[in-house]
């Protein structure tokens, strides 16, 4: 099961934050899967204490993408990260529904780590999402919705990391639920000042809570920018297709 992550890196925010040093430059990565591409040539980069949000329809690449940024696919081009970071890593596939057959407590499922913590360090991450001791007891797999998504993003602050990196977080959550997720990252952004990449398909969230956007497009197609320089009907229509559109409203 993934667990806490080193990265080294090579030197070479929220919206509204300072611009900040560069923790991260990928230039020219290509990737590709069975002998397929999956990403080409794409270069961007993410500072420190950016949240990078990255949108695209289903295979466009966003997990592999993730993946390759924790060393754990094979790629050419560069990826110089600016010093050892300490990362979490939360995989979609980490989801309620793949663990309803499993007799799992929330104690038992926090020791499936590589890193085995302590009961107490797995009390303080629960409280700092809202979660109270006596979830340790409840089988993780009868917790709501909300509750179980607040114990994944608890699991993946054990060990203190600096950067996360989180796959469609609020999947399988209402409206009124991922709206709770996202406020709770944002809280956590700037109570540990985090560094964020955050795979969704909510794109009304990119604008709350985005540094920048890097949009993947089947056929190689990439754009990477400010969410107000990014998200226009054009782009979103190479994206995600025509039917998409982009409505702005005030309130």
């Amino acid at each position: 099961m993934p667990g806490l992550h080193y990265l080294w890196i090579q030197h070479q925010s929220f919206m509204g934050m300072a611009v900040a040093a560069s923790l991260l430059q990928v230039s020219n990565l290509s990737v590709r899967l069975d002998g397929e591409p999956v990403i080409e040539n794409l270069s961007f980069s993410v500072g420190e204490e950016d949240v990078l949000t990255i949108l695209g329809p289903n295979g466009s690449g966003k997990t592999v993408l993730l993946q390759t940024l924790l060393g754990l696919l094979p790629y050419t081009g560069h990826i110089q990260w600016r010093r050892k970071y300490r990362t979490g890593y939360l995989p979609q596939a980490l989801n309620q529904n793949s663990m309803k057959d499993l007799p799992l407590t929330v104690y038992d499922f926090f020791h499936l780590k590589n890193s085995s913590p302590a009961k107490n360090n797995i009390i303080k991450a629960l409280a700092t999402v809202g979660l109270d001791e006596k979830a340790l007891n409840r089988k993780a797999a009868h917790l709501s919705g909300g509750e179980f998504k607040r114990m994944l993003i608890a699991w993946v602050l054990i060990g203190d990391p600096e950067v996360l990196f989180l796959d469609e977080p609020t999947t399988g959550l209402d409206i009124g639920g991922g709206e709770t997720v996202y406020s709770l990252l944002q809280r956590l952004h700037e109570q540990q000042r985090l560094t964020i990449f955050l795979v969704t398909h909510d794109l009304n969230i990119v604008y709350g809570y985005s540094s920048n956007v890097l949009c993947l497009g089947k056929r190689g197609y990439s754009c990477f920018g400010k969410p107000n320089e990014i998200m226009t009907n054009e782009t979103l229509g190479v994206i995600f297709g025509p039917n998409i559109k982009l409505f702005e409203h005030s309130h």
